[in-house]
């Protein structure tokens, strides 16, 4: 089919469907979702299990294994990990990407799970369960508040934001919303032991009471004639003054008193708080809103800021919302920068093509790059693709590489119309469409493989960069079907040349070339040698090249974390928070500061991974003006903090750009005892801790910790009939309450919990002191009858397994300015140097496994792609020795990714990798229309030597334009963080490559089929 003469005669249907394009390119664009970075699913959920008095050892035992038992004979499971603690296991469970590619799907796995660990249950030992598996952890809460209200009770607060949170989840576009650090409020009933002794009451008489008063009940019902009439009594409890009243039977003679009579009845919040939060040092709950999947963020965002401004007037005076993080803001200026790149990139571009292809060309070139973008939009809008920083970077990228079909095209046409002004133009057209039309499709195919290895990675980071292949794979090959269906009918109806002269002199450059040409092909040897020598040096300056694996973040937080000791209160916690804060706000720049205490914030973007609960556990996530000004504050506040807080481990951080988190350097190593372990860990911090070039050193088993351990009499208990549940119930009441019982109030359930007043919870023989009631002797006993020692014994609070093994991670991060590798390298040999006993293990991971990961996830991919690129060209030209020829060209590229690597001074990381793979897609695809071009001169009766010559200057223009319009069109990428060290990879490398090939295809050419300098006429 003549694709050129059937496109001209039907041009009235083309321009239709260009201006269907066009307006489809314009609706995509105002529809598709934003986002700052690319959505990818979480696969994992965490199955939460309690076993309330249990040691870390025995919940491991007894809970944890039989948990990690069921989640094992999952076939969808890639690993399992448990964090056994005191009185709660928690197991996190990751499925295989394979099982679940998309949300839907992993709710099927899901759904499989929570039966398997239904089915568990009853395995469990007598006080455990039941477990609860989460499996929506890892929502993102785009919209993340603080709510502060000085002189406002925690109560109020809480109100507050239970009432927005009412409104706005109806608003368009929220999926959810979540709160963090609300205080729980409750109703603490307090006994002392001398009044009970007094009157003569157990604690189980107020407990009963309590627990059943407030109950709701159905009294039974009554038939009448016609109808049956429910009887509902009074509630006996409608104020927390009825509370106070609340009638008790105490005594022998069941004397009825007041509640309050016995005991002191108040209101306040439940302790110890579990989580605090504080904003600007005033205390604040976290308030956070989701995005629907899928949906527009920015939209989102807007609408709900919309709605918090109509409910301004319900907002009490003195009660402040503040902005901790807006997505729907940064994410609309990302895009917006990323748009404003494109337009650069675009407007480069065309500035290029006027430039070296003159007016009428460049416009026809230009006008068929905005149809190929207008095209690309629309296949996003149908196939989900959103505008992130991954999708948008691809568009650039690949818009060099978008002209160059249409440069080919073009090119051609103008060369024949100069050549034979005369000839038909349909005729000139048609010749040069189906000449170029086969070689050019197979040079797209070439470039769209080239960057499949991270389109079917079976990695996490090939999840999140996926959109890059996808993106390239649309918009290259729609600009092939442009480049020969619109292009032809462009040229066709507005390219107007003047004829050249037969006698025209060729101008210096081509001079020079074909001189550089003859001087190379004379000298083969010599040339090889050279060229050798070149590769030689590259391949030597490479150790020169940083390593890496992601970028930082140009995000204007930053972040401090701070571990005490394992065991510390949280109070404790929230008074060196609180310190560090006033350290923190002393620094220029800083605006805001939002601190939370005994774990991590909301997961307000995809890459924050919140740290577990933990009441040693502290972070400052800190707003500043500039995110110029993070790099230099990290170091200067690691020293002072590291000096101030010597007990504590303080890492200060800013945030990367992919999927990571977590500490960059971990050493694990497994093995069954957890005494050996922990002496293999101290080992390793040891030498971490003697390396200067290391921060934050720790273990992720933490401290063991003091436990107090009574040993009860079995003789004396079992004489005054008391068990061992009845006198540990006496000894918590006494220091931590019991709870029994609900207070209802309007939509709220207060909890009610029975402790002992100030004095006796917190006095040194506390224990000793309690008493427990005995029936059989009709009183109460003292504890000291009953213990035979109170022991203080260090125990492990945390003990964490991977795939159902003990192991303990050594964890550390480099100090700032120090890159991550190097700090690696500088431990890695003396830490797998230790001597582990046999059955023990040494396992990397922290940012090396997740690097490895990443680049394995390539290596499994990189394979198809090239085998994908190597047997299109072999079926391109149906023979061997010309894809040798290309193929052989591809090691070059090396030359000038070192040099720009170095000049730079920008790691090999892995979007580098990525930008070096596709520029091999690149090079490959330039020679593929060199040695065609020659294969065609060759066929057409020219002798070889001569063909050689006459295919390279013909094809240099737009092969160099084609490469000019990358590098160009790359540019603006070199200012994005994430992007910069691709762009600077595939500039440099297509730059100094292009050059190189242009000389290279035909020595190449030349000695493979032995084309000698006698064969020219």
């Amino acid at each position: 089919m003549d694709i050129a003469r059937y496109t001209i005669a039907k041009r009235t249907s083309v321009w239709v469907m260009i201006a269907l394009v066009l307006l489809g390119g314009y609706i995509s664009y105002l529809k598709l979702g934003r986002f700052e970075d690319p959505e990818f699913v979480i696969r994992q959920a965490v199955i939460n299990t309690p076993y309330a008095g249990a040691t870390a050892q025995e919940v491991s035992d007894e809970v944890t294994d039989v948990i990690e038992g069921a989640v094992q004979s999952l076939q969808e499971l890639k690993e399992v990990k448990s964090v056994s603690k005191q009185g709660m296991s928690e197991v996190t469970v990751e499925i295989k990407l394979e099982f679940a590619k998309s949300s839907a799907d992993l709710q099927q796995v899901w759904d499989k799970l929570r039966r398997k660990i239904s089915d568990v249950q009853r395995q469990l030992p007598p006080g455990a369960g039941p477990s609860i598996v989460n499996d929506d952890f890892s929502d993102v809460y785009a919209l993340f508040f603080a709510v502060t209200g000085e002189g406002f009770t925690d109560k109020q607060l809480q109100d507050y934001v239970d009432s927005l949170r009412r409104d706005l989840v109806l608003v368009s576009g929220v999926a959810k919303t979540a709160t963090l650090a609300e205080q729980q409020e409750t109703i603490f009933v307090e006994i002392s032991s001398e009044k009970l002794a007094k009157f003569g009451v157990s604690a189980e008489n107020v407990f009963k009471v309590l627990q059943k008063q407030n109950l709701v009940t159905v009294a039974g019902s009554i038939e009448t004639d016609a109808m049956r009439i429910p009887v509902i009594p009074s509630a006996s409890i409608r104020s927390f003054n009825d509370l106070k009243n609340l009638q008790v039977g105490v005594g022998s003679n069941n004397t009825v008193l007041r509640l309050g009579d016995i005991a002191n009845v108040t209101r306040g919040y439940q302790e110890p708080a579990s989580m605090m939060m504080r904003y600007n040092g005033e205390r604040a709950i976290g308030f956070g809103i989701s995005n629907v999947t899928g949906g527009n963020v920015v939209d989102m965002g807007d609408a709900v800021k919309a709605r918090i401004a109509e409910l301004e007037g319900q907002r009490p005076l003195g009660i402040e919302l503040h902005v901790i993080s807006m997505q729907s803001d940064s994410v609309r200026a990302s895009v917006a920068n990323f748009i404003d790149n494109l337009i650069a990139a675009v407007a480069i571009v065309f500035v290029v093509l006027l430039l070296f292809m003159g007016v009428r060309s460049g416009v026809i070139i230009g006008f068929v790059l905005l149809l190929t973008v207008a095209g690309t939009l629309c296949i996003m809008l149908i196939e989900d693709i959103a505008m992130q920083r991954i999708s948008l970077g691809a568009l650039i990228i690949a818009l060099g590489m978008l002209v160059d079909n249409a440069i080919v095209v073009t090119d051609g046409i103008l060369v024949r119309m100069q050549t034979n002004p005369e000839e038909d133009r349909e005729v000139i057209v048609s010749e040069v469409v189906n000449a170029t039309k086969w070689p050019l499709l197979g040079g797209t195919v070439v470039g769209i493989c080239a960057f499949s290895a991270i389109g079917l990675s079976p990695s996490d980071m090939g999840e999140y960069a996926g959109s890059l292949f996808w993106v390239i794979l649309y918009s290259m090959f729609l600009s092939w079907v442009f480049a020969v269906t619109v292009t032809p009918m462009l040229c066709y109806d507005f390219m107007k040349v003047k004829a050249v002269p037969a006698d025209r002199k060729p101008g210096f450059m081509v001079t020079a070339y074909k001189g550089l040409l003859t001087w190379v092909l004379k000298y083969r040897l010599i040339s090889c040698g050279l060229l050798l020598a070149t590769l030689a040096t590259a391949m030597w300056g490479v150790k020169f090249v940083p390593p890496g694996f992601m970028p930082d973040s140009q995000r204007p937080q930053f972040v401090v974390d701070v571990y005490l000791p394992q065991g510390s209160d949280i109070k404790r916690t929230e008074q060196v928070v609180a310190s560090i804060e006033q350290d923190v706000k002393a620094k220029e720049g800083v605006t805001n500061i939002a601190s939370f205490i005994g774990g991590g914030g909301l997961r307000f973007m995809l890459t924050y991974s919140p740290e577990a609960r933990n009441p040693s556990y502290g972070q400052l996530l800190i707003d500043i003006d500039d995110y110029t000004k993070i790099a230099p504050l990290l170091g200067e506040l690691q020293a002072e903090l590291d000096a101030k807080y010597p007990d504590a481990s303080i890492k200060v951080w800013k945030f990367m750009l992919g999927r990571g988190g977590g500490k960059k350097i971990e050493a694990g190593f497994k093995g069954p005892d957890s005494h050996v372990l922990r002496q293999l860990a101290e080992q390793a911090k040891a030498i971490m801790l003697s390396d200067d070039q290391l921060i934050a050193v720790q273990d992720d088993w933490r401290q063991q910790v003091p436990v107090l351990r009574p040993v009860y009499s079995a003789q004396e208990a079992q004489r005054f009939g008391l068990t061992t549940q009845e006198i540990n119930q006496a000894i918590a009441q006494t220091l931590s309450g019991r709870n029994v019982g609900v207070y209802r109030e309007g939509d709220d359930l207060i909890p009610i919990v029975v402790r002992s007043p100030e004095n006796e919870r917190n006095h040194q023989r506390a224990i000793e002191n309690t008493e427990v009631y005995s029936h059989t002797v009709g009183g109460f006993i003292p504890v000291s009858q009953l213990v035979e020692s109170v022991d203080v014994v260090w125990e492990d609070a945390i003990l964490r397994r991977i795939d159902r093994m003990p192991t303990i991670l050594v964890q550390a991060d480099p100090a700032p300015g120090v890159l991550t590798a190097d700090a690696f390298a500088s431990v890695r040999s003396k830490i797998e140097a230790i001597d582990l006993p046999a059955g023990y293990e040494l396992i990397w991971y922290g940012e090396y496994k997740a690097s490895k990961d990443a680049n394995e996830g390539l290596v499994i991919s990189a394979p198809y792609g090239f085998a994908a690129m190597i047997l299109s060209v072999i079926f391109m030209f149906n023979a061997l020795r010309q894809p040798l020829v290309i193929w052989l060209t591809a090691p070059l590229a090396l030359i000038g990714v070192t040099v720009g690597l170095i000049i730079f001074q920008t790691p090999f990381e892995f979007m580098a990798i990525l930008g070096f793979l596709s520029l091999i897609g690149m090079m490959v695809k330039n020679a593929i229309v060199l040695v065609d071009q020659a294969d065609v001169e060759i066929r057409d009766g020219k002798s070889p030597y001569q063909a050689i010559i006459d295919a390279a200057l013909s094809r240099a223009r737009p092969v160099l334009l084609g490469a000019l319009t990358t590098i160009l069109g790359v540019a603006p990428l070199l200012i994005d963080p994430f992007f910069k060290s691709m762009a600077v990879t595939i500039m440099f490398g297509l730059l100094f490559a292009t050059i190189l090939t242009l000389v290279v295809i035909p020595l190449f050419y030349a000695m493979f089929f032995r084309v000698k300098l006698d064969a020219v006429n």
